[in-house]
């Protein structure tokens, strides 16, 4: 008869949660739940006296680690109150336990997330500190507020033009300084369109009877009734953005821990000296200039470090880095032969915004841009642009984890060295082949 072999704990004294929005199933281990005579799985409340109850019992028992999924937001509170109490929390990813048979009941899924993380089969997510999320949540509304604006601008454009007030035609942004003056005049209920092409910028190509054709259509007044309040709804969401970029400010003025020197700022009262200011408070934060790295403007930088955060001693190497933003190229391999080398999909903010700025490199003179370029020769542009991410993503880990600064070495030194390196790799295959290769002066 077969002895089947008690399989070894890595974790024994670790609980595990099943989340929901009107209860918690807690399963812990059977021998604690047998020494403090009391059941091994337990449902619990999702009000906050609960999750402390909840607290007190997992620590009289002697757990030391709880496992959850990331259901929702719902598991929020409760991996913050278990983690202030002391206990190691683990957020685990839920397509990790999705292809399991038989699991149908609350009561089973907990069970089963208990004994999965008692046995050290499964990963926790990392997720930053509590200062770095309180940026990040910050910075995630302002982020959804400036996608709420954007789409008033499209709703004001639209009532534009079912009026026939062609404002795209001679204006390249709608929203600018003669564009925005056009707009409040109409809503104050100016329809002249001599005196609204008066409004003219003299910055703007379009000429004033240019202007003054593109705003002779026909006013409805349910068209502009539905302007007004667009124009009111611009400007709500604009104050409460500039509400989260002074919110921004004070939390990245809390944060500074280092004095970067970023040389001598701009004049007072311009928008460089604004955008210089923002560009210290990050450098501060992170302890280098990310922004001195091609392709990485201040927006950049601050989602990424609101995203990651500047301390990336969480990551082993810079792979591990790489793999969890979800750069990294795939490693399907079965006996012994690849199946696929595409990078995984990930919804990584991180990782989009280094997408965005691999983009930017197309038309840039750096090295980077060169490298970007070589790239488009050799694959598409989907592949190279995730290369490029690859590589911005790499120069962020090595300027966070080391504080070197970034030097760019230019365009032509970067043309230099691939030709030494393709003169190389002739020279080698020359050899292989028994022939002998001999460089000859360029003429003029």
């Amino acid at each position: 008869m077969a002895i089947r072999k008690r399989q070894e704990e890595v974790f024994p004294n670790s609980a595990g949660i099943d989340i929901g929005a009107s209860s918690h199933w807690v399963a812990v281990p059977a021998h604690l739940a047998e020494q403090a005579g009391c059941d091994a799985v337990r449902e619990v409340g999702t009000m906050t006296d609960s999750i402390h109850a909840l607290a007190d019992w997992l620590l009289g028992l002697g757990v030391e680690y709880v496992a959850m999924e990331s259901t929702g937001v719902y598991w929020i509170p409760v991996f913050e109150i278990l983690e202030q109490r002391g206990l190691k929390v683990w957020l685990v990813d839920s397509r990790q336990m999705r292809y399991v048979p038989g699991r149908k009941s609350d009561v089973l899924d907990c069970q089963w997330i208990q004994k999965l993380m008692s046995l050290g089969l499964l990963r926790g997510a990392w997720r930053p500190a509590g200062e770095i999320c309180a940026v990040r949540a910050v910075a995630r509304q302002r982020e959804l507020l400036i996608t709420q604006q954007a789409s008033w601008v499209q709703r004001m454009q639209k009532e534009l033009v079912q009026m026939n007030i062609q404002l795209t035609e001679v204006l390249s942004d709608v929203m600018g300084q003669t564009g925005q003056a056009i707009i409040r005049a109409i809503v104050a209920g100016e329809r002249d369109p001599a005196r609204l092409a008066a409004h003219r910028s003299r910055r703007v190509k379009a000429s004033a009877q240019q202007i003054q054709r593109a705003l002779t259509g026909n006013w409805a007044e349910e068209h502009l009734f539905v302007l007004a309040q667009a124009l009111a709804m611009y400007d709500d969401v604009g104050r409460h953005i500039a509400e989260c970029d002074s919110k921004l400010r004070e939390l990245l003025a809390g944060r500074a821990c280092h004095d970067v020197d970023l040389g001598r700022p701009p004049r007072a009262g311009t928008k460089a000296r604004q955008e210089f200011e923002v560009r210290q408070m990050l450098a501060n934060w992170a302890g280098v200039d990310l922004t001195r790295i091609n392709g990485l403007e201040i927006t950049t930088v601050l989602k990424l470090l609101t995203e990651i955060g500047p301390d990336l001693s969480r990551f082993a190497t810079v792979k591990h880095f790489c793999s969890w933003i979800g750069l990294c190229p795939g490693t399907k391999i079965s006996g012994g032969k690849k199946l696929s080398s595409a990078t995984k999909l990930s919804a990584n903010r991180a990782r989009q915004a280094l997408k965005v700025a691999a983009m930017t490199l197309s038309h840039s003179d750096s090295a980077l841009g060169a490298f970007y370029r070589r790239l488009c020769t050799r694959m598409d542009k989907p592949r190279a642009n995730t290369a490029t991410a690859h590589k911005l993503a790499r120069l962020v880990y090595f300027m966070l984890t080391r504080g070197e600064a970034y030097v760019d070495e230019g365009q032509q030194r970067y043309e230099q060295l691939q030709r030494e390196r393709s003169i190389a790799a002739l020279r080698r295959r020359a050899t292989a082949l028994g022939f002998h290769i001999q460089q000859m002066p360029l003429s003029a």
